[in-house]
């Protein structure tokens, strides 16, 4: 079994205990920048887990959620009469969403085209009504307004009112993809802001929003010395004298 099958989620990773654990995860990093979640996962080793995709909801610009996933190829008309041809139903792109569970955040691979959008507003309400947590594409999205109108956090490159299978074909459910250049695989944490997305590895979960909570703890101490006019020698890193002063006050 490859190291990536490995990380994918069991069975046993109901959408309910995903759905709790989102909540107390979305309350403890409420306050957490992705920068300084990356900044945690570079000094971990890890500097491959940025997502530069930013949101186009503005009223919804963060989530926290689990990875779930769709991969896509490009169309080609064979493949779409057969797909046609069958139940809804049985169509990843459906499926993808129609079973997604609470405190999950459906990740579509769109392979960077920007031709055509990958879902709707009909589909991101679908999402929201299950307890979705977002909706991430490195490709675009179309019926852009009345997603806005939804209020479900949706970070795309871009929107284009071209329906999905002027460009794609859904080939897969809950695999590992690469988005936005990045790897997500199932059950990947998946953090965004403004800025963009952070995706932290389901191994590194526990240790990584630990660190990120100690960062911030960190910063916003180095922030309040620098307003008393501490300089960035004495500051940034702490210097031995502030350090001690920090942790005190802890």
């Amino acid at each position: 079994m490859s190291t990536i099958e490995q990380h994918r989620p069991s069975e046993s990773q109901s959408s309910e205990k995903y759905g709790e654990r989102a909540l107390a995860l979305r309350e403890s990093l409420s306050t957490i920048d992705v920068g300084t979640i990356i900044y945690v996962l570079q000094r971990a080793g890890y500097f491959h887990c940025f997502m530069p995709i930013t949101p186009v909801t503005p009223g919804a610009t963060r989530f926290v959620g689990f990875a779930r996933t769709l991969r896509t190829e490009p169309a080609r008309e064979d493949m779409l009469a057969q797909r046609r041809g069958a139940p809804k139903s049985e169509d990843p792109h459906r499926i993808a969403i129609d079973e997604l569970g609470s405190g999950e955040v459906l990740v579509v691979a769109a392979r960077g085209n920007l031709d055509a959008g990958v879902a709707g507003d009909l589909l991101v309400q679908r999402i929201g009504v299950l307890g979705g947590a977002g909706l991430v594409t490195d490709g675009c999205v179309r019926d852009l307004s009345a997603i806005r109108d939804v209020g479900l956090p949706v970070f795309a490159n871009g929107a284009h009112a071209a329906t999905f299978p002027t460009s794609h074909l859904a080939v897969d459910v809950n695999v590992p993809v690469g988005c936005g250049g990045v790897l997500v695989v199932p059950g990947d944490l998946l953090v965004g802001d403004d800025e963009g997305i952070a995706v932290v590895p389901a191994a590194l979960i526990d240790s990584i929003v630990e660190e990120s909570l100690e960062q911030e703890r960190v910063d916003s101490f180095t922030l309040a010395k620098i307003k008393e006019g501490v300089s960035l020698a004495q500051s940034y890193p702490l210097n031995e004298t502030l350090r001690a002063e920090y942790e005190a006050q802890r």
